[in-house]
């Protein structure tokens, strides 16, 4: 598997497209990230390609540009990351910032996931399989986090729908939680996915 790095203090990583949203702000103090979630999207949903993804998480997406986007085109949200479907990575927050992916959540009793999670995007829906390519992704940017952040080497990896129960179904029943698992084992030597 490939290495990617997180540039300190900045909290990007090298070599990725950027495209910094507005939809960030600093943890609460004293707070540090220590779960990873994982997202699914597709804009319009089912439909893969396009700018939809960057310009929903920039403020910038036409209402007019699809029936669907009515709906969400105020919303202010973000992530750290999106995984395109060919592998593609594009960071829209600095790890150490908050992102808005979340929503209303909570997390073994504790609410407000956004405040001490990292959440991950991959461009898909629930009822299509994820591409190797996303997976291999995927395995390096938790790998990265892992070494760049100590309170995230032993975090948790989880889908948004265990985090918002009943609200979120993503990343759906396509992804194979046991093949990131694998995959993450194989490489860090310290299975921790739960």
């Amino acid at each position: 598997m490939d290495t990617l790095v997180i540039d300190q203090p900045g909290g990007w990583l090298r070599g990725v497209r950027r495209v910094e949203s507005p939809n960030a702000d600093c943890r609460p103090a004293g707070v540090a990230a220590d779960l990873i979630v994982v997202h699914a999207i597709s804009l319009p949903p089912g439909e893969f390609g396009g700018a939809a993804i960057d310009e929903l998480f920039c403020n910038r997406l036409d209402s007019s540009a699809h029936p669907y986007f009515c709906d969400i085109a105020t919303l202010k949200v973000s992530a750290h990351a999106l995984i395109r479907r060919d592998g593609r990575v594009t960071q829209y927050v600095p790890f150490h910032l908050r992102a808005w992916h979340a929503g209303q959540s909570s997390y073994k009793g504790r609410e407000a996931c956004n405040d001490f999670s990292v959440g991950i995007e991959l461009e898909g829906c629930d009822s299509s399989p994820f591409e190797d390519a996303q997976y291999r992704s995927l395995g390096q940017i938790i790998l990265a986090l892992r070494r760049a952040y100590p309170t995230l080497a032993t975090a948790p990896v989880v889908g948004h729908a265990e985090i918002a129960p009943g609200r979120k179904t993503d990343p759906g029943p396509a992804f194979n939680w046991q093949r990131l698992t694998d995959m993450i084992s194989h490489n860090d030597n310290r299975p921790r996915l739960v």
